[in-house]
C-alpha cells in the first residue's frame, strides 16, 4: 500500500483512496415470489447474450411472447417452497450476505480492506456495489464471481458487468478477477468434509453418491467453454478424496432449458432411471453452487427426491451446499488471501 500522504490543494475535492475492495458476486435473486417480480428478474437473467446465445430475432418473440408471460407463476410457485420466510428473501441473498459478514469479520484486522457482495441479475447490482466500493476509497477491487468452474453464462458475465460498470468512471480503481478454483485442494477437502458429515447423520448408507453440476448447452462446450471438464475433474478430485469406487459414483447434469441438447447424464432422468432400475439408496450434492438456492433446494431436495422415492427407490437424501459454514468460509478465505497478494 502507498504510505507516503498525498498533500493536495486547499480546494482539490475530496479523496478516498488506498483501501482494498473484496466483492463477492452471486447470480442472482428475485425480489420477491409475486409475478412481477419474477417477470423482472427472469427478463434481466433471459435477455443476457452469455445466457442465451440464439439470435435476437429468433429469440425474443419467444421469450417476450411466451417465456415472460408464462414462467414467472410457474417460478414463483417454486420459489415460494423454499423462501425464507424470517427474512423474506431467498435463500441465496441470505447466505450470500453471511459469506459477505463473515469474510468482513475474517478481514476485520486489515482497516484498509473492505467486504462488500452483489447479483449478477436482481439487487443489489454489480454496479452499484462497485460504485460504492470505488467511492469508499478502495482504488484496488478483487472481484469474486462465486464459481468454483468456469463458464461463460456465469463467470465471465459477472466480469463483463463489472468491466461495463469500469466503462463509466473517469477514475478506475485497478481489477482482479478470481479465477476458476475447481481443483483446489481446500474446496476439495471442504465438500468432502460436508459429505462425510452428512452420511454422519444417517441411519443408512447410500448406495451411491451423485454430484449434479448445473447444466450447459452442449453447444457452449464444443465452442471452447471449459465448464464440463473442469466440473468432471471436480468430480474425479472428491471421488478420489472419498475414497469411493467409481461404481458408487456419479457425475449428472441438471436445469436443462429450451429444447437444445445440454451436457448428459440429466440429473432428473438418471435419478428416475436408478430407482427404477432398482438402486435403493442415493445421496445427491451440487458441489458447483456455493450456496443453496432453487436449483439445490427445490429442483434436487424436492423434485428429484420424489422422482426418485416415486419410481422405486427407498432412501434419497440431500446434501447440502457449503454454505456459509466453517468450511464453506475457509474456502472463500483461501481464494481471496491466495488472489490479494501483493495488495495486503
Amino acid at each position: 500500500m502507498n504510505n507516503h500522504p498525498t498533500v493536495l490543494p486547499a480546494n482539490h475535492p475530496p479523496v478516498r483512496n488506498g483501501k482494498v475492495g473484496v466483492l463477492l458476486v452471486n447470480l442472482g435473486t428475485p425480489d420477491g415470489t409475486d409475478y412481477t417480480s419474477m417477470r423482472r428478474y427472469l427478463k434481466e437473467f433471459l435477455t443476457d447474450r452469455r445466457v442465451i446465445e440464439w439470435s435476437r430475432f429468433f429469440w425474443y418473440p419467444i421469450l417476450f411472447g411466451i417465456v415472460l408471460n408464462t414462467r414467472p407463476g410457474k417460478v414463483g410457485k417454486a420459489y415460494e417452497l423454499i423462501w425464507n420466510k424470517e427474512k423474506n428473501e431467498s435463500f441465496l441473498r441470505t447466505y450470500t450476505r453471511n459469506q459477505s459478514d463473515l469474510m468482513a469479520e475474517t478481514f476485520k484486522d486489515l482497516p484498509n480492506v473492505q467486504v462488500d457482495w452483489a447479483m449478477r441479475y436482481g439487487q443489489p447490482s454489480i454496479a452499484s456495489r462497485v460504485t460504492a466500493l470505488k467511492e469508499a476509497g478502495c482504488d484496488r477491487i478483487l472481484v469474486f464471481p462465486l464459481y468454483p468452474q468456469y463458464a461463460a453464462a456465469t463467470t465471465a458475465t459477472v466480469n463483463d458487468k463489472v468491466f461495463e460498470t469500469l466503462l463509466k468512471m473517469r477514475w478506475q480503481p485497478a481489477l482482479r478477477t478470481v479465477p476458476p478454483y475447481h481443483d483446489d485442494p481446500v474446496y476439495i477437502e471442504a465438500l468432502a468434509n460436508s459429505v462425510n458429515r452428512h452420511y454422519a447423520t444417517l441411519d443408512w448408507e447410500p448406495d451411491l453418491l451423485i454430484t449434479s453440476f448445473h447444466g450447459i448447452p452442449k453447444s457452449y462446450f464444443e465452442k471452447g467453454d471449459p465448464y464440463y471438464c473442469q466440473c468432471m475433474k471436480t468430480a474425479r478430485l472428491l471421488r478420489e478424496k472419498l475414497g469411493l469406487p467409481e461404481n458408487r459414483f456419479m457425475v449428472t447434469f441438471q436445469s436443462r432449458f429450451g429444447p437444445e441438447e445440454w451436457l448428459q447424464p440429466y440429473t432428473d432422468k438418471t435419478v428416475e432411471k436408478l430407482a427404477q432400475d432398482g438402486v435403493k439408496r442415493i445421496a445427491v450434492m451440487n458441489p458447483g453452487f456455493v450456496s443453496d438456492c432453487l436449483e439445490t433446494l427445490e429442483e434436487i431436495a424436492e423434485q428429484a427426491g420424489e422422482s426418485f422415492l416415486h419410481n422405486g427407490g427407498e432412501k434419497f437424501t440431500h446434501i447440502p451446499c457449503l454454505n456459509d459454514s466453517a468450511d464453506g468460509m475457509a474456502v472463500l478465505e483461501n481464494v481471496v488471501r491466495r488472489e490479494v497478494q501483493g495488495w495486503i
